[in-house]
């Protein structure tokens, strides 16, 4: 079997509250990540605010050395979750198995309140984004359940990792 490629990956946590010591979540993405043999391209922590969100996320879709966004934090119902609505501008195309994977993933482990989650994947500028809520338990899901393979190169019968390799997929 080939060698997983290696993908350069930013992390994003949306939260009014979180610090760098407080971010569990995004802490757990970074680590699972690494783990896998990907590559940490760059992490930040913004409020929940649409424009903040939005601006970091469209500088991640146009640097080249980004290949693929998550985000986690903001996906619920509250009146300050916003990410699904900063990001869902930038993208070029949606993912929509991914939230519905994400949810039926998740309906095992907290029931009937996954259908609060607003869980979005999509492609911008051949990056793939993937937006989280922001539990350190559903970081595990979206993850371990999902991201871990599809950002595996060699994962059959296909993956995103392949799209957003240069010269493997659609670019541009």
């Amino acid at each position: 079997m080939d060698a997983m490629e290696a993908l350069n990956i930013a992390v994003l946590t949306v939260s009014d509250t979180r610090t760098e010591d407080t971010d569990r979540s995004g802490q757990s993405l970074v680590q699972r990540l690494t783990e896998a043999g990907h590559r940490l391209a760059d992490k930040r922590i913004v409020p929940d605010d649409v424009y903040q969100i939005r601006a970091v996320v469209a500088q991640w879709i146009a640097d080249p050395g980004v290949q693929v966004v998550l985000t986690t934090g903001g996906t619920g119902f509250t009146g300050r979750d916003s990410t699904p609505e900063a990001i869902s501008v930038l993208l070029d195309k949606r993912i929509e198995g991914f939230g519905e994977r994400f949810r039926q993933l998740s309906g095992d482990e907290i029931g009937s309140s996954t259908i609060q989650s607003r869980a979005l994947g999509g492609f911008a500028n051949a990056t793939v984004v993937f937006c989280l809520p922001g539990s350190t338990g559903a970081c595990r899901t979206g993850w371990d359940g999902i991201l871990a393979e599809q950002l595996d190169s060699r994962h059959k019968p296909c993956n995103f990792a392949n799209l957003v390799i240069p010269g493997r997929g659609q670019h541009g």
